[in-house]
């Protein structure tokens, strides 16, 4: 899929979330971010939020997250956090 993400959320022990997805969106110190293929490089402190994945197979995910941060390049997106736990839905 051309416009495909290859995304990676990483925490300090462990691989949280990886995969293809269609968009991410991500809570920066400077406010909401939403990433799509093709967007221009970012490297971003995020602030305690949600980070939301709309995942090309199966669906769609949502991490809370208390900080850390986000880097974006050639359509593969790498969020570290800090802490990270599955969003109560």
């Amino acid at each position: 899929m051309a416009d495909a993400l290859t995304v990676d959320i990483v925490g300090p022990d462990r691989v949280l979330w990886s995969g293809a997805a269609k968009s991410v969106s991500v809570p920066t110190v400077e406010g909401e971010i939403g990433l799509l293929a093709g967007h221009v490089p970012v490297l971003s402190v995020l602030r305690p939020g949600s980070v939301k994945v709309v995942a090309s197979a199966d669906g769609g995910h949502t991490l809370d997250i208390t900080g850390g941060f986000v880097s974006f390049d050639h359509n593969v997106v790498t969020i570290v956090a800090d802490v990270a736990e599955p969003a109560e839905k």
